[in-house]
């Protein structure tokens, strides 16, 4: 594979593979942390009868578990796209722009391991 920054070696894409699996690790952990988490926060409200949508205190069980939701989504979301990545690297399509076609160059992927597509295919978005 060619890019902008000269050729990338069979070694580079191993340390490709390596970073997905390394990146995917740690979104796995931090899922498990964030569902232990929201399973803390449901399990801390059950047996309250304090109103705390009206506590001027601090924020709400509801806003609390909403915002535990959402990271837990958005980190779902995360590996999936750790996941494709991964199926384009035994594809042999890892690396190429879904766009254009064009090689992602490897300071992109280095910084975004599951790129899809090029800087500049991503700024006509």
């Amino acid at each position: 594979m060619e890019s902008e920054f000269g050729a990338v070696s069979t070694g580079a894409m191993m340390d490709f593979e390596a970073a997905l699996g390394a990146e995917r690790s740690r979104s796995v952990h931090r899922l498990e942390s964030l569902r232990d988490e929201l399973a803390s926060v449901i399990e801390g409200s059950r047996w309250t009868t304090d109103d705390d949508e009206h506590d001027p205190e601090g924020s709400t069980i509801a806003f609390e578990r909403a915002k535990i939701a959402a990271l837990i989504d958005d980190t779902e979301s995360e590996i999936r796209e750790l996941d494709a990545a991964d199926s384009r690297l035994a594809a042999g399509t890892y690396g190429f722009c879904e766009r254009c076609g064009r090689d992602i160059p490897a300071m992109r992927l280095e910084a975004l391991p599951a790129a899809r597509r090029c800087v500049q295919c991503v700024r006509l978005r």
